[in-house]
């Protein structure tokens, strides 16, 4: 692990609810002078801790109403073409490898419930080596914040 100290979770768990806050906003919240807050997050992105700065979107606004979650059971040998398959799909979101029941579980984002029945049956349900998939739909989302173990 890298090696961080308290400020530098601080900056972090800041820098997580809103990427967008201001140093000067920052220094006078923690105390601390901007020039020292301004090298910190040079450092921790030199450090590759910080890899990006990014935005959150109103995703209803952009014509996303259903979020759902898709365990996939998938033959072994066909992983790599199944991923590849998956990953051209534009409504898969992402792709994670997981331990348990299943072998992937991929996040889709849809129009509604009926799109998302096309893309699981016509578009996921034609690949060949998915043996079975069992969808969950997000009702609400309720996020903590981040913590980080030192």
């Amino acid at each position: 692990m890298k090696k961080v100290d308290d400020l530098d979770l601080k900056l972090l768990i800041e820098l997580k609810k809103n990427c967008n806050t201001s140093i000067p906003l920052l220094s006078k919240k923690f105390g601390i002078n901007s020039s020292v807050l301004y090298s910190r997050i040079n450092r921790l992105v030199k450090k590759k801790i910080i890899t990006k700065f990014t935005i959150e979107t109103d995703d209803s606004q952009l014509g996303i109403g259903v979020k759902a979650l898709v365990g996939i059971n998938r033959d072994p040998k066909d992983k790599s073409t199944i991923h590849k398959m998956l990953m051209d799909i534009p409504y898969v979101v992402s792709i994670y490898e997981v331990t348990g029941r299943f072998d992937i579980i991929i996040r889709i984002f849809s129009e509604d419930l009926e799109q998302l029945h096309s893309v699981i049956i016509e578009k996921i349900g034609n690949i060949v080596g998915i043996t079975s998939t069992e969808t969950f739909v997000e009702l609400q989302k309720t996020e903590k914040e981040e913590i980080y173990i030192k």
